[in-house]
């Protein structure tokens, strides 16, 4: 492989809470406001998996108090973010994957990003076995009239935040207390539940690795041999 291709370091962060994945996105790229030239920055890929909780993007605004509470009291966190899309669910067995790329490094263009992060879930559940995953007109990506993976980014500077969730042994009942991503009438499913056995997000992970490395033309570097801060690192210094 070409080393002119940019470089990605994948950051295996495990299982920790939604403020513990914010806090960790924002170290890595807080890096990208100090060094110039964009070249010089570091791009990674955290994979990672969070504890129940649910979260709104920057355009919903009609999650009062008494909404939160509610959805609290089912053992779930509540978060407002910076991202894009409306209320979703993040727990265990969904594979949350935060890109974290310089785009002048790949194409200064945000809705090449994202046009390029669909493709790369699609290309990742067709390797998996479900070759109708597809974008609709809605955001996400779809099977028939189910979401299977969210998508919800953020872009500052042409650095990358935030990026997708795809359920592939998600408990989808964690979805029946609120619309997801706003869109009425439409449900949701996951990998298991197309391909009718169990498919762990490390399974899963493996597939969207394979395709992030095709579908954005770089080169992955395993954290292990990057010296970072890790996950729990991160962890401990959320009080």
């Amino acid at each position: 492989m070409s080393l002119s291709l940019p470089l990605v370091t994948v950051v295996r962060a495990g299982r920790h809470s939604y403020a513990a994945g914010l806090q960790l996105q924002q170290h890595l790229a807080k890096s990208a406001q100090i060094l110039d030239p964009p070249s010089e920055f570091r791009n990674y890929l955290v994979l990672q998996e969070h504890d129940p909780v649910y979260t709104v993007g920057l355009r919903t605004k009609d999650y009062t108090a008494a909404d939160e509470d509610r959805l609290r009291q089912l053992g779930a966190e509540f978060h407002r973010t910076d991202r894009g899309g409306l209320i979703t669910f993040h727990g265990p067995g969904q594979l949350v994957a935060y890109p974290i790329l310089h785009l002048r490094q790949f194409k200064a263009s945000m809705r090449w990003y994202v046009s390029t992060l669909e493709q790369m879930v699609i290309e990742a559940c067709r390797q998996l076995g479900v070759p109708s995953a597809t974008t609709t007109k809605d955001t996400g990506i779809w099977v028939g009239e189910h979401k299977i993976c969210a998508i919800g980014v953020h872009g500052s500077r042409y650095v990358t935040t935030h990026g997708i969730g795809l359920n592939c042994c998600t408990d989808l009942r964690w979805f029946e207390h609120i619309v997801p991503c706003g869109i009425e009438g439409k449900g949701v499913t996951s990998l298991s539940k197309e391909l009718d056995r169990l498919v762990p997000v490390e399974e899963a992970s493996g597939a969207l690795l394979s395709s992030f490395t095709k579908v954005f033309k770089c080169r992955l570097q395993d954290q292990a041999d990057a010296k970072l801060v890790t996950a729990a690192e991160i962890s401990s210094k959320i009080k």
